[in-house]
């Protein structure tokens, strides 16, 4: 992002990046706590008021160098507090647009299924893999590709013990995967985007704005 503060801090409609997704999450009956992962050393967050947030929202300063490493450390910091077969949802601090109904569906969806799954959209544009000199080696078929998003919805002891047998993860479901589980593919949608680059800050800003309920 070339900017001078981790990213989930960069001001969105004049709120911290994460604090729009952490307001959802907070919001959401069927959620008990949300914890927020954050490096040892971070000093950013101190500098931020949450109290509009309530009760249920806890910083833990235990992540890791990778999403794999803090989720496991959240999930270890939290053992005291969750049950075996408590559902844990997984968010990325980086997708501020999610919306209750994204949540509420991916709880419906989950609620008796033996694994549990994530949210994810099909792969809408044609994919090239290209060589080391970046041109095309191959087109890849996108049928049954599905682009992953966040929450990724598990089990606690399930995905605690697949973390910590598969730390090189890019995600939960991976974790799960590895474990010889399948996650379901629960529909979302674009609008639950990624903050990757300086444009995304734009695109995001103008989806909270236009969202009905919203006010610009």
């Amino acid at each position: 992002m070339g900017a001078n503060r981790p990213k989930q801090y960069l001001p969105l409609l004049g709120k911290p990046l994460i604090h729009h997704a952490l307001s959802v999450l907070c919001a959401v009956p069927e959620i008990d706590r949300v914890f927020v992962v954050l490096s040892v050393d971070d000093t950013e967050w101190a500098r931020h008021d949450w109290r509009a947030l309530g009760d249920k929202l806890v910083p833990l300063f235990c992540g890791g160098a990778t999403r794999a490493d803090s989720v496991l450390g959240g999930l270890r910091a939290i053992a005291g507090e969750a049950s075996p077969s408590d559902w844990v949802l997984v968010h990325d601090a980086a997708r501020p647009c999610l919306a209750p109904w994204h949540i509420d569906k991916l709880i419906r969806e989950l609620a008796h299924d033996e694994v549990g799954g994530l949210l994810a959209v099909p792969v809408a544009d044609t994919l090239k893999r290209a060589d080391a000199h970046r041109q095309v080696a191959a087109t890849v078929p996108r049928d049954s590709l599905w682009q992953a998003q966040t929450p990724q919805m598990f089990r606690y002891v399930m995905l605690r013990r697949a973390l910590e047998s598969a730390s090189e993860v890019t995600d939960e479901a991976s974790a799960i995967e590895a474990a010889g589980l399948r996650p379901r593919l629960v529909l979302g949608d674009a609008t639950n985007l990624k903050v990757t680059y300086p444009l995304d800050l734009h695109l995001a800003e103008w989806i909270l704005q236009n969202r009905e309920g919203v006010e610009a």
